[in-house]
């Protein structure tokens, strides 16, 4: 006993001498020798994740394929879309300027950061050799280019340059196109002696924070497993989401591998608005459910959205029809 008492005020003592991040997630130490609170939060931050109940084929009695998305801007997932951060440096040539919250993030800030890390592979919205074919939640088109963690993201410019041109992280500022670069005295435009033409700057890019992603969207397979006789989900994959203010529509950003997402969810803290002792990790949040959302799309014959067919009020009753047909089966299935 005395020696696991030491091990573990050795360990504490070790994270207290340093502010660093725990397997990814913040810890409650903003500064060398300084807990913010009276005891240090370790728990989330160096949990191991709970792996899933292995599922055999043969055991799969029923199954379907649900879309639904979450508005993070629906009270009950305000966890997912607050706290706001904010970011104005230029990733490509250098510098960091990110304000984070200390103790917790937004999913969004969680997602970035890790990309930026090369802890979760990005694959497209869209197939990116026929942009009208938007079937990236099928997992079919990962980036071609790997993150270099050897070097930092910011210049890491063959990775960063993907992003950026398919506005993954951020967009074009529209505002400082057509700028040229000025000689010396700044009284001209400088001109290619090669080519004669004016020597044009790159754009600006006004990159995404936690504000602009509204929604997120999540594919995911329920199914009635006969060897535990329990109706079950699983989270297939999942996609941020903003609103296109030009096209007046959403936009998915790129789709994530959840099972993948699950190692990085694992130690970051969701917030807890009855009591702050007990905060759960953003994967368990997802496991037990507390996000409210809306179907929007379910596997069948046909392989459409919802709104192709419903409009409206009628699309929102259709969805809740497919919830009530799934909580139908689970009835029958016990109903002798």
């Amino acid at each position: 006993m005395k020696r696991l008492a030491l091990i573990l005020s050795a360990f504490s003592i070790s994270v207290l001498s340093a502010q660093v991040d725990i397997n990814g997630g913040p810890t409650n130490v903003p500064v060398e020798g300084v807990i913010d609170g009276v005891v240090l939060k370790e728990i989330i931050p160096t949990k191991r994740m709970i792996p899933y109940e292995f599922v055999r084929e043969a055991d799969m009695m029923w199954s379907k394929r649900i879309h639904r998305y979450i508005d993070v801007r629906e009270k009950q997932n305000h966890t997912l879309f607050f706290p706001y951060d904010f970011r104005n440096d230029d990733l490509v040539t250098g510098g960091e300027n990110w304000i984070k919250n200390s103790s917790r993030y937004s999913l969004w800030t969680i997602i970035r950061e890790n990309i930026m890390k090369g802890n979760l592979t990005v694959y497209y919205p869209m197939n990116p050799l026929l942009e009208d074919v938007k079937d990236g939640d099928q997992l079919k088109y990962p980036l071609e280019v790997k993150r270099n963690t050897s070097i930092p993201f910011w210049n890491d410019t063959a990775y960063t340059s993907l992003l950026l041109t398919w506005q993954m992280f951020g967009v074009e500022d529209k505002s400082t196109r057509g700028r040229y670069q000025k000689t010396y005295d700044g009284m001209e435009d400088s001109i290619d002696p090669v080519t004669g033409q004016y020597i044009e700057l790159p754009s600006d890019y006004s990159y995404f924070t936690s504000r602009d992603i509204v929604r997120y969207h999540v594919k995911e397979d329920w199914f009635f497993d006969k060897e535990r006789s329990v109706l079950d989900v699983r989270i297939i994959s999942i996609a941020p989401v903003i609103l296109d203010k030009d096209r007046n529509e959403y936009r998915e950003l790129f789709w994530l591998y959840f099972p993948e997402c699950r190692f990085v969810f694992n130690n970051y803290y969701t917030y807890n608005g009855k009591n702050d002792s007990q905060w759960m990790s953003f994967d368990d949040y997802f496991w037990k459910r507390q996000f409210a959302s809306i179907i929007y799309k379910q596997s069948d014959v046909f392989d459409r959205k919802i709104e192709e067919y419903r409009y409206g009020i009628d699309a929102l009753i259709e969805s809740q029809k497919i919830t009530e047909d799934i909580r139908l089966i689970e009835h029958d299935l016990w109903h002798f």
